[in-house]
C-alpha cells in the first residue's frame, strides 16, 4: 500500500505542478457535475410542488362544479307547439345528500358556496373571501385548526354565524388578540370567531381553477349559514321552476312564459360538491357513477362538469418528469465532455512525460505503478471538479429558488450521484492513458527526443 501511496503523491506533485491545465480539465466535471445537481434539485422542487398540491387538494377527491353559460332557445316546432326545454336545478344540497347515500365508494362529501366582499373590524377593511361549508370539508382539504376549534353539528344544522378563519385574517385584525371569541363583520353580517386556521406557506393561486384553495385569506362558514344569511340561488332557480311550465292559450296557439334565455345568471345554489372516495383506484369508476346520478337527477341537462385534481396534477408531474428527464440527460452530455477532455489531456500528459515513464521503469517501477500514477491523476482531478461542481450546483439551486422563484430541492442522493459519476468519469477515462503509458518500452522511452 505504501507503493501505490507514493504513486498517489507524484500524481497530486503533477498536478500542482501544472495547475492551469489540471483547472482547465476539471472544468467539463465542475458544469456538469454542477448541472446535473442543478436539474436534479428542479425536477425534485417539481415533485415536492406537486405533492404539496395534491395534499392541498386533498387525496382521491372528486371536484362537481356547475356549467353557467347563457341559455339558448332548445324548444323545437312540433306541430305548431313550442316544446318547452326541461328544466335543471342545478347543484343542490339534495345532490350532496344523494351522493353520499348512493355511491358506495364515497368516503367524505362537502359543499361548497364562495362569496367574494369585504371584511370590517376594528376599523380596518380587506377583500376576502367567505366559504360556505360543511364540516368535512376541513378533513378533505387537510386544513388544520392553529386555535379554537371547528364548527359543530349544532352551528351548521342551525346555520349559526360562526367562521373559521384564514392565517392571515387573523394577522391582519386580530394581530394582537386572541380572536377566539371576537366578532367579524363579512359583507352586511356579523360572524362569530370559533377557530384559526395553520398558515400556509405553498403558493397555489394558479391551481384554484382544479381545486386548490388558497387558506390564508378565505373565511368559512357553515354551508346553511351562508344560505339563510348571505345567498341562496336555489330560491331564485324554485321561481323560475314554478313560472317554466305556465301557458296560456287563445286564439289557436299556446305560448309559455320564460324568463330571458339569454341571461347567464347563475341558478346553481352551490358552487362546487366535493367528493372523497376511500381509494384512488376508485376515482375512475365513482367518477362515472357520479356523472350518472347528477345528470339523472338534473333531468338529463349536463349543467355540471367533474374534473379529478388528483390526476390532473399527476399528468403535469409525469410531463414534468420527461422535461426533467431531458435536462438531466443534456447536463450530463457536459459529465461525457468533460472525461472526453479528461482523456485527452491524459494522452497529451503521456506524451510528454515519456522519458519520466522510461526512468521509472528502468530503475524498478513495475507497470502497475505506471497504471497507478496516471489513473490516480485523472481520477484526482474529476473528484476535485466534482467537489468544485457540487459546491457551484448548491449554489446554483439556491439562487434560482431566490431569483427565478422556483423550488428547488437539493437531496443528499442528488449529491452522492453526482460525486460518484465524476469519480467514475475519472477511471473510464483515465484508464486507457495509464495502460497505454505503462506498456511502453523503457529503452525506446528513454531514447524518446
Amino acid at each position: 500500500m505504501s507503493r501505490y501511496f507514493h504513486d498517489v503523491l507524484i500524481a497530486i506533485e503533477s498536478i500542482m505542478a501544472n495547475q492551469l491545465r489540471s483547472i482547465l480539465t476539471a472544468l467539463g466535471i465542475i458544469f456538469g457535475v454542477a448541472a446535473v445537481i442543478t436539474m436534479l434539485a428542479i425536477g425534485r422542487g417539481a415533485q415536492q410542488e406537486i405533492l404539496d398540491q395534491i395534499k392541498m387538494v386533498g387525496v382521491n377527491n372528486i371536484m362537481v362544479t356547475p356549467i353557467v353559460e347563457p341559455s339558448s332557445g332548445n324548444g323545437s316546432e312540433e306541430g305548431g307547439e313550442k316544446q318547452v326545454r326541461k328544466f335543471s336545478p342545478g347543484l343542490t344540497l339534495d345532490d350532496v345528500d344523494a351522493i353520499a347515500e348512493v355511491l358506495p365508494t364515497v368516503r367524505m362529501v362537502s359543499p361548497e358556496i364562495t362569496l367574494n366582499s369585504y371584511v370590517i373590524q376594528g376599523g380596518k377593511r380587506a377583500s376576502a373571501k367567505l366559504l360556505g361549508v360543511s364540516i368535512e370539508y376541513f378533513e378533505i382539504f387537510n386544513l388544520p385548526l392553529r386555535e379554537g376549534a371547528f364548527f359543530n353539528d349544532y352551528q351548521e344544522e342551525n346555520g349559526i354565524p360562526v367562521c373559521v378563519i384564514g392565517a392571515n385574517i387573523k394577522n391582519k385584525f386580530f394581530s394582537r388578540e386572541n380572536p377566539i371569541g371576537k366578532y367579524i363583520k363579512f359583507d352586511k353580517v356579523w360572524l362569530k370567531v370559533v377557530g384559526v386556521l395553520e398558515m400556509n406557506d405553498v403558493s397555489l393561486t394558479r391551481f384554484e381553477n382544479i381545486g386548490v384553495n388558497v387558506m390564508n385569506d378565505n373565511i368559512y362558514v357553515p354551508v346553511k349559514t351562508m344560505l339563510m344569511r348571505y345567498q341562496n340561488r336555489a330560491l331564485v332557480a324554485s321561481r323560475i321552476k314554478g313560472s317554466e311550465g305556465m301557458s296560456f292559450f287563445g286564439m289557436g296557439f299556446a305560448f309559455s312564459f320564460r324568463p330571458d334565455q339569454n341571461s347567464a345568471s347563475n341558478y346553481h345554489q352551490l358552487d362546487r360538491i366535493i367528493v372523497q372516495v376511500n381509494d384512488s383506484g376508485e376515482l375512475s369508476p365513482s367518477t362515472d357513477l357520479l356523472s350518472r346520478l347528477i345528470l339523472r337527477r338534473h333531468e338529463d341537462v349536463k349543467d355540471f362538469e367533474i374534473t379529478v385534481p388528483e390526476l390532473l396534477l399527476k399528468q403535469e408531474q409525469r410531463t414534468k418528469d420527461v422535461f426533467n428527464v431531458v435536462l438531466g440527460a443534456i447536463a450530463s452530455i457536459s459529465l461525457l465532455v468533460g472525461g472526453i477532455g479528461i482523456m485527452n489531456i491524459m494522452f497529451a500528459s503521456v506524451m510528454e512525460r515519456i522519458k519520466e515513464i522510461g526512468v521509472r521503469l528502468a530503475i524498478g517501477a513495475q507497470k502497475k505503478d505506471i497504471v497507478v500514477q496516471f489513473l490516480a491523476e485523472a481520477v484526482l482531478i474529476s473528484v476535485i471538479g466534482g467537489l468544485l461542481g457540487v459546491i457551484i450546483g448548491i449554489v446554483a439551486s439556491l439562487l434560482i429558488t431566490r431569483f427565478a422563484d422556483i423550488m428547488t430541492v437539493v437531496t443528499p442522493i442528488s449529491v452522492i450521484i453526482a460525486f460518484v459519476v465524476s469519480a467514475s468519469v475519472g477511471v473510464i477515462f483515465g484508464y486507457s492513458p495509464a495502460k497505454r503509458a505503462s506498456e511502453r518500452d523503457p529503452i525506446e522511452s528513454l531514447r524518446y527526443e
